[in-house]
């Protein structure tokens, strides 16, 4: 075998990829390991952005379902994630939180003062690491909601319905089969973190 040269080494080797591929190409970079543990953090992600809503004042509620089919349910009654057009991406700043790496309202110290999840990953990587997610944004007297598959939004935020006197974000996902050997959720280790 020929020993390899520097100069087999080209920019032709680098690889450059593409919104949350990399995520699903190598989760445990971003959850730790693929085992009951990289389970457990993505609940604990999604866990956490309803708790810095209640951290800034904004939420006084969280619920937390785990589904028999292996799937979470959390909902708060937050301020909702913003739907409007964000200016970089040109997307709901719903479609950039869940499907850019780092994007969130926790980085400017203006939208949270205090942020529990910071040191987190985000929901973009619970999204991609997802076989599906939803949410849905009940804000401004509207039920805005969005479906994804894999990290990859399946159609635009739409308008499912009235929501006169509530807000908050409901999200629910199924971590992939694909990236996740055993889906088993273990109610003492959810439990021991939340009270912490």
């Amino acid at each position: 075998m020929a020993k390899a040269t520097p100069s087999d080494y080209t920019a032709a080797d680098i690889q450059v990829l593409e919104g949350l591929e990399a995520v699903r190409r190598r989760p445990s970079m971003y959850i730790g390991s693929t085992d009951d543990r990289g389970l457990h953090h993505l609940v604990y992600e999604i866990v956490d952005n309803s708790i810095d809503e209640a951290m800034a004042g904004f939420c006084d509620r969280i619920d937390i379902n785990i589904k028999e089919d292996g799937s979470v349910v959390v909902v708060d009654n937050g301020r909702g994630i913003p739907i409007d057009t964000h200016p970089r991406t040109g997307k709901s700043a719903l479609e950039t939180v869940m499907t850019y790496l780092h994007a969130g309202g926790k980085f400017d110290n203006q939208a949270y003062k205090v942020s529990g999840g910071l040191h987190g990953v985000g929901a973009a990587v619970v999204n991609a690491l997802s076989s599906e997610f939803w949410v849905e944004v009940r804000r401004d007297g509207k039920v805005h909601r969005q479906e994804y598959a894999r990290g990859k939004a399946l159609g635009p935020v739409k308008v499912v319905g009235n929501s006169a006197k509530t807000s908050g974000t409901p999200n629910g996902f199924h971590p992939d089969p694909d990236i996740f050997p055993e889906i088993d959720f273990d109610f003492g280790t959810l439990a021991q973190r939340f009270r912490e």
